[in-house]
């Protein structure tokens, strides 16, 4: 017959097995009928956007990637504004760096439940990013910026590689610099007439490499507009260095929103 001790030992044994056993995690909330619209920001294009929209897709979520033609801040939110118009249902919208502009601006639409601001430029009512920057330091890749005859700014190579993306591979790096959009100078000294944050819950993802944007800028903005922050080790380009943890704030944004909606 066992002993006390060969019981107690037994029945430990047994505890521990058990408690190796992984637990069951809630199952993730189904957000189909969600739909997510990614606004890019100058010097890009809608494929920034190509390593969050899968991990977005695995969600349910409904994903369209805006091309902006990067010319004024009215003709990029009418862009969106469009995009926004052939959604059925709630609406996430996300902004990358200028398209944080565009996106106060276009995400006054009842249709926008939340707004996601990736290293963007939040501005408040009749702000520009002028505005917002004046008596900031010239930022690092100023120099490197080059301008065409009909007034639209690209970046150079160099600014692509050190400044715009070094968190990622040279062959990352030539496909950003391949597929920048040019960006209308003019557009740094257009206001927002009503920012969408003031109505709207407001998510921001501050990356805390970034040389495009100062990332004590945007931790600023971020407490300005009272938004909900994810802070990333990258680049300005954490779309595409970091896109976990940026499809991450955008999916809180969603399970929100949805949350909301029901």
């Amino acid at each position: 017959m066992a002993s006390i001790k060969q019981i107690v030992a037994s029945v430990a044994m047994l505890g521990g097995l058990f408690a190796l056993q992984p637990a069951h995690a809630a199952p993730p909330q189904d957000l189909k009928g969600t739909n997510v619209v990614l606004v890019h920001g100058a010097f890009a294009d809608g494929s920034s956007w190509n390593r969050v929209i899968p991990l977005l897709e695995a969600r349910g979520l409904h994903v369209v990637a805006v091309q902006n033609p990067l010319s004024s801040l009215a003709d990029d939110a009418a862009a969106t504004k469009r995009v926004i118009d052939q959604q059925k249902g709630p609406v996430v919208l996300v902004g990358h760096s200028w398209a944080g502009v565009a996106i106060s601006e276009a995400g006054n639409d009842e249709k926008v439940k939340s707004l996601v601001y990736v290293v963007a430029f939040a501005p408040d009512n009749g702000q520009s990013i002028a505005d917002i920057t004046q008596g900031q330091p010239a930022a690092p890749w100023a120099s490197e910026l080059r301008k065409d005859s009909a007034g639209y700014l690209t970046l150079s190579d160099k600014a692509i590689r050190d400044d715009f993306a070094p968190d990622l591979t040279p062959a990352q790096q030539r496909v950003v610099a391949a597929t920048q959009g040019p960006w209308y100078g003019g557009c740094i000294s257009e206001k927002v007439t009503q920012a969408a944050w003031h109505a709207k819950p407001s998510y921001f993802v501050v990356t805390a490499r970034d040389r495009m944007i100062d990332p004590a800028l945007q931790e600023a903005m971020a407490r300005h507009i009272g938004a909900t922050v994810t802070r990333v080790n990258g680049s300005h380009v954490s779309m595409l260095s970091q896109p976990k943890a940026v499809a991450d704030a955008i999916i809180e944004a969603a399970e929100h929103a949805k949350s909301d909606t029901q």
